[in-house]
């Protein structure tokens, strides 16, 4: 069963001469990592909030667990969803273990269950346990971040909505933040629908990529389709359709092996982790004695070889069309 189905979805608002968003249809499967990304104004927020009941659909529905949405009352649904904004949405008034303990609150939780899921929380986002008595103001924005989504998380939610969360944070820290993300869905295994406007965060996180434009989506794939295959020109565009080394550079080598059946490589060939990109993986080929790379799992073990015709298979379609786009 899919955790989260949008079968024709569309959203009209008053006053407004066009719909936000314009009969999308999506399968999100349980434990998997969505992003929605597309430019301002493409209704990629809309379609999010319209996933736990903040904006009702004007026409389609949402189903979630195989139920449809509109029949699950507006406040249960929001606390089987975990929710995280880019302003954080902390409570400024409320110390760190209070903005963190809401939601178990309102569940009615026993106190001793919501201290030791404040603790649990702290240690999973990587803040120590004195945090707990600090104020929103006295963290800095990534660690602000972290609260956030720590709140998300705290009671236990099987699908986190997140939009836009890093959007106001230097390069550094979102990308640090990106990878915790990373290390705690891969953890827990959260199903996550994340909203973006920079492509390379969507690749780099995604298990899935929906990208939209004018309330329509256009394409909704792996990462490797939308970089290698993307579904027309504006696609294309946005991911850099003339820079092969970018797009090489977006892709994770354990994504593209995926699949693929190829076996492991030689004992004298370099390995490479499966996080590491494509662009990595044609480094590490320069000095190759074979010219071939070993991909790894997370537990060091060798999962496929890659060639540099593989790699050249990988872009061989959007060569084509940079190619032809200059004649």
């Amino acid at each position: 069963m899919s955790a989260i189905s949008v079968e024709r979805v569309s959203k009209q608002f008053p006053g407004e001469g066009r719909p936000a968003v314009v009969e999308v249809s999506l399968t999100v499967e349980p434990g998997s990592f969505v992003v929605l990304i597309g430019p301002s104004g493409c209704g990629k927020t809309t379609l999010l909030k319209m996933l736990n009941r903040l904006y009702e659909p004007s026409s389609g529905r949402v189903l979630v667990d195989g139920a449809d949405a509109a029949a699950i009352p507006a406040t249960e649904l929001r606390r089987r969803m975990g929710y995280v904004i880019q302003q954080t949405g902390l409570f400024p008034h409320m110390r760190v273990e209070k903005n963190i303990a809401v939601v178990p609150e309102l569940l009615g939780w026993e106190r001793a269950r919501i201290d030791q899921r404040v603790d649990e929380l702290l240690e999973l986002i990587g803040l120590p346990k004195t945090y707990r008595r600090r104020y929103p103001r006295q963290l800095s924005g990534g660690e602000q971040q972290r609260v956030g989504l720590a709140r998300a998380l705290a009671a236990d939610p099987a699908i986190l909505l997140m939009d836009e969360p890093f959007g106001a944070l230097d390069a550094i820290t979102r990308t640090r933040l990106q990878d915790e993300l990373l290390r705690i869905q891969r953890r827990l295994r959260k199903t996550v629908l994340f909203v973006t406007h920079d492509i390379e965060e969507a690749l780099r996180l995604a298990d899935k990529v929906a990208v939209m434009r004018a309330g329509t989506l256009l394409q909704y794939d792996t990462p490797l389709q939308i970089v290698t295959r993307p579904a027309d020109a504006f696609v294309a565009d946005l991911v850099g359709a003339d820079d092969l080394l970018r797009r090489l550079s977006l892709v994770q080598a354990g994504a593209f092996v995926a699949g693929r059946n190829l076996p492991p490589g030689g004992p004298d060939e370099p390995r490479i982790a499966g996080t590491e990109s494509l662009r990595d993986v044609l480094s590490a080929m320069v000095g190759s004695p074979t010219g071939g790379v070993t991909v790894q799992d997370e537990a060091g073990s060798d999962v496929a070889r890659l060639s540099f015709d593989e790699l050249r298979e990988a872009v061989a379609p959007s060569l084509t069309r940079a190619m032809g786009a200059k004649t």
